[in-house]
């Protein structure tokens, strides 16, 4: 099939996710639970150009949402609506409802900087500050007034243990730079960092897409770890990867103006061996894409 074959675009439609309490190979486990992220009808544009287009879908608390599809489809972008990133776009716009517990994230009224500190980011590539490993954790609780030496201390050591990371760095906090640290481990400082933060959800933007295979497996045990008290969604371009750690899949595609779509979303147990749409079934099986 040409790479540049178009499907009808499937009836958009919102999908409740129920959170999966095991993730295993094959069919997902469920259970029904609260939602913790929900976006209604959410179309992202830069400029005049349309580049996510009516996506609706629901994600539950202390799963793993992937979001895959080919490049250029908007994963990267819807991702960046759920804490606002885009505002930060000049030309950017957004359409429609992201909700957050229940609170339209959207509204004019929200403040922007507590929603990032509830919705926190790992990007593609690790970027540590140019500071210690310590005072890269202990940045997030400074800035909103934190200033215990006590309560730094334990905080900067619970998040480095619950990003791995604590038994390779403890000797070196405050003397080593998060910039010596190797590619893997940096990734999991910048987790850390996070982690510190208290957040309830974590956005991954192919978070081991420039790390060797030894390091992306600890980032993808690590995800199966955080799941236990956070909810994640991740953009991954490795399908196995995705199969691996996430508990629900979302594949999007582009329509024939290039805005991308959600074409559907459901376990991943399911959406690798029994898709619902064609269009999903050839992306998988790799006739494009």
């Amino acid at each position: 099939m040409p790479a540049t074959a178009v499907y009808p675009e499937p009836l958009l439609r919102r999908v409740e996710v129920a959170a999966p309490v095991a993730a295993a190979a094959g069919e997902a486990v469920t259970q029904t639970g609260d939602v913790k992220i929900a976006t209604e009808h959410v179309s992202i544009s830069y400029s005049e150009k349309v580049a996510v287009r009516d996506v609706s879908l629901t994600v539950q608390p202390r799963s793993i949402l992937a979001l895959i599809g080919p490049s250029g489809s908007g994963k990267s972008t819807f991702l960046r609506c759920f804490n606002r990133m885009n505002d930060l776009i000049p030309g950017a716009s957004v359409k429609g409802e992201v909700c957050l517990d229940g609170e339209n994230v959207m509204d004019p009224q929200v403040s922007v900087v507590e929603l990032r500190r509830r919705v926190g980011m790992v990007f593609q590539r690790p970027n540590p500050f140019p500071m210690s490993i310590y005072e890269n954790v202990a940045y997030g609780p400074r800035r909103r007034g934190q200033n215990d030496r006590r309560k730094l201390d334990e905080l900067v050591e619970t998040s480095l243990k619950r990003a791995a990371l604590w038994d390779e760095v403890k000797d070196d906090l405050r003397r080593k730079s998060g910039l010596a640290l190797s590619g893997g481990q940096q990734q999991r400082l910048c987790i850390a960092r996070v982690l510190a933060t208290d957040p309830d959800v974590i956005l991954m933007d192919e978070p081991a897409s420039a790390l060797d295979p030894v390091s992306t497996l600890r980032i993808e045990e690590l995800m199966r770890e955080l799941r236990e008290a956070y909810t994640i969604v991740i953009v991954t371009h490795n399908m196995q990867q995705a199969a691996r750690v996430s508990d629900v899949t979302a594949f999007f595609t582009m329509a024939e103006d290039r805005a991308g779509y959600l074409v559907e979303v459901g376990p991943t147990g399911q959406i690798f061996t029994r898709p619902t749409e064609r269009l999903t079934e050839d992306y998988i099986s790799g006739r494009f894409g």
